[in-house]
């Protein structure tokens, strides 16, 4: 079994919960996160069932003895944050490993499951090596060995089903294999204590958007249509789809945005739900969905 490092463990009880605001957000919880598993509650002082799950999570953290860390976020004051990460409903408590959200949960829960979140974070980061497992299986992604971190992927569901970065990990993996059904299928079998988690939230919306990519009509006729008729908001809509399963995601952002400003109620408002759906399939760190959620919120509260 690895070792946690002895300085993260020893970690005085000051710097394990902390008050985070949208300027040390990047520092308290995505650089933190990259050596100790970083719990985020959002939370609001109206709101009562945060009084009593932030309690919890708090005395769960400080029992952890330093293998995980937790920052607090008052939505009310960190409303970009709050967007961004598209939180919709509080107490909604996230966690983050290595700069991405690999785990969460929304709503009051009790005691036990608090204890089995948290025992997850420290398996991920410690326990096992399942954390370099995960790491390696991205590299082996990122670098088009598919076949090699879906085994990857696989393997670290044997060892702990409910994981779930490996369990969106061979999501992906499957997607970027072409086979669209077997990713599906999986996903239709996740666990009911990760089926919320921000990795498997990002891969429905990434099998959405595949589906979607197997219509997709041709980039330069539907670009055709839309400067022959600005305000044919089908054929926009359609060129954005078309732009996303040709891998333009920043220009399928833009024109999606576009529609939105033209009208925002278009088709029961498909541009900001396909918007959405986008960001959700990226990295919540990802710039085109950071810049596209600021964007979209200032035409939404101008």
């Amino acid at each position: 079994m690895l070792e946690l490092n002895s300085n993260v463990a020893a970690a005085p009880e000051a710097d394990l919960i902390k008050d985070v605001t949208e300027t040390t957000f990047m520092a308290d919880v995505i650089e933190t996160s990259q050596e100790v598993p970083v719990i985020v509650d959002f939370w609001a002082p109206w709101c009562g069932p945060c009084k009593s799950l932030g309690p919890m999570l708090e005395s769960a953290v400080k029992a952890a003895r330093g293998k995980v860390r937790m920052a607090k976020i008052n939505v009310d004051e960190n409303q970009a944050i709050a967007g961004q990460l598209r939180i919709q409903s509080i107490p909604t408590v996230y966690a983050f490993w290595k700069g991405q959200p690999v785990d969460g949960f929304q709503g009051a829960v009790p005691a036990s499951e608090i204890e089995a979140f948290i025992g997850r974070l420290t398996g991920l980061a410690g326990d096992g090596g399942l954390g370099e497992a995960i790491e390696a299986a991205e590299a082996m992604m990122a670098e088009g060995a598919v076949a090699d971190a879906a085994q990857t992927f696989a393997a670290i569901l044997g060892e702990e089903p409910e994981n779930a970065a490996a369990f969106g990990g061979l999501v992906r993996a499957n997607l970027a294999a072409g086979e669209i059904d077997q990713a599906e299928g999986l996903l239709n079998s996740v666990p009911d204590a990760i089926a919320k988690a921000p990795e498997i939230e990002a891969a429905r919306a990434q099998i959405e958007l595949a589906r979607q990519a197997e219509n997709a009509g041709p980039v330069a006729e539907l670009r055709a249509a839309v400067e022959v008729d600005p305000e044919n908001h089908q054929a926009r809509f359609d060129l954005a789809q078309a732009l996303y399963a040709a891998g333009d995601v920043q220009a399928a952002v833009d024109e999606l945005l576009d529609l939105f400003l033209r009208d925002r109620d278009w088709n029961d408002g498909a541009a900001k739900t396909q918007l959405f759906t986008i960001f959700d399939a990226l990295k919540p760190t990802d710039p085109i969905a950071l810049s596209g959620r600021r964007r979209l919120s200032s035409m939404i509260f101008a």
